[in-house]
């Protein structure tokens, strides 16, 4: 029968013989008295093959490799329209004019620029008489209507270079705006009689559409005296002004007249101006590109479509029925440099309409809040920043 020999005995078997043999020869060589424990030695060199046949071998650790997550592009959402109202005629309708969304959505919903819904009314003067009214003048019990009502509907007044700052860039104005701009010469009684007394009381300021032929240097040195108080703000209404552009008058003729008043109002009352009132209403599509690249900013109609918001400026493409008068504006191209005014005869009228409009607008916006900034900070946000 043969025998059975474990794995562990067979290895002890192969250290032990070589060690036996070993510890005979080191006998041998050693002096008699020093006799080694031959068994001790054996039970070491056991041990020891024992503990290295024993040792667990290490195990190679598996380290994970992550996985990149995969990014999601973000669909930017449809923009909302531009706000439209019915409290406008149907052929007046809403133009914007400001191509860059991202820099509209971010001017829109800047804190430190003018909230949505902030809208201003453009008031149209001519006389304001002390007697009955005739033509386009009021009287001086309506003047002073129109003044108290306004006040009491939360409205204030701004200049010309506030408005432009707000049409341009959405500037902080008050919510609920007004600019009175008083077409043609005057006296500076007729500003010390009727305006200075709202100038004092509430601190609002009146523009000035002036006319710019040299002559009359006296006229010139009274209304350069209120133009150095600052309150009546001094712009330009031509400079012969009772020959209106149209489509036929020559960049001669504009030039010279648009130009020639700039050099009038800088001569007496050290200031360019930056609004322009057509004379007569009348005004061209050449008219409207030539003005900008002489210095002007704004320009005012005498068509009453409705109030101004910023990006947001009432206007027509063809001539209608229901304003056959005024010129339609969408064909010059530029609604900025062909902006509407309400008549003073008619601002009563009014009133109401244009702060409905401007709460309106700030409903529609407010509705459509978390589309637009959406939008922004996916498309925009990345170029243009966050939106202070």
């Amino acid at each position: 029968m043969r025998r059975k020999y474990s794995r562990r005995s067979l290895i002890v078997s192969r250290f032990l013989i070589p060690f036996s043999l070993l510890a005979a020869l080191l006998a041998a060589c050693q002096p008699a008295a020093a006799t080694p424990d031959v068994n001790l030695a054996l039970t070491a060199a056991f041990e020891t093959a024992v503990a290295q046949i024993s040792a667990p071998t290490a195990t190679p650790q598996i380290t994970d490799t992550p996985v990149p997550t995969a990014t999601i592009p973000r669909t930017p959402p449809a923009l909302p329209g531009t706000y439209q109202t019915s409290m406008l005629k149907p052929e007046d309708l809403p133009r914007t004019y400001v191509t860059d969304s991202c820099q509209y959505i971010k001017n829109k919903w800047d804190s430190t620029k003018a909230a949505p819904g902030t809208v201003v009314m453009v008031v149209m003067h001519h006389g304001i008489n002390k007697g009955e009214a005739s033509g386009n003048d009021v009287t001086v019990n309506e003047h002073k209507k129109i003044m108290d009502s306004l006040y009491e509907a939360g409205f204030q007044a701004i200049n010309m270079q506030q408005l432009s700052d707000f049409m341009y860039d959405n500037a902080s104005i008050p919510q609920r705006s007004v600019i009175f701009i008083v077409d043609d010469r005057h006296f500076a009684e007729y500003f010390n009689d009727h305006w200075r007394p709202y100038f004092d009381q509430w601190g609002w300021s009146v523009v000035n559409a002036y006319i710019g032929i040299d002559e009359r240097t006296d006229l010139w040195a009274e209304n350069a005296a209120l133009s150095a108080e600052g309150w009546v703000d001094f712009q330009s209404h031509g400079y012969i002004h009772n020959i209106p552009i149209s489509e036929g008058s020559t960049d001669e003729f504009i030039i010279s007249e648009m130009g020639g008043a700039i050099s009038s109002i800088q001569k007496y009352m050290n200031k360019t101006p930056i609004g322009y009132t057509w004379p007569g209403g009348g005004f061209s599509k050449r008219a409207v590109e030539i003005g900008p690249t002489l210095g002007y900013k704004l320009g005012f109609t005498v068509n009453e479509r409705g109030p101004v918001m910023y990006n947001w400026i009432p206007q027509a493409d063809a001539v209608n029925d229901s304003n056959p008068m005024a010129i339609p504006e969408v064909p010059a191209g530029n609604p900025l440099m062909t902006l509407p005014r309400y008549w003073s005869t008619n601002v009563l009228d009014h009133i109401d309409t244009v702060r409905a409009i401007g709460e309106e607008a700030a409903a529609y916006a407010e509705q459509n809040k978390a589309v637009e900034l959406e939008y922004y900070d996916i498309v925009c946000a990345p170029t243009y920043g966050p939106i202070p």
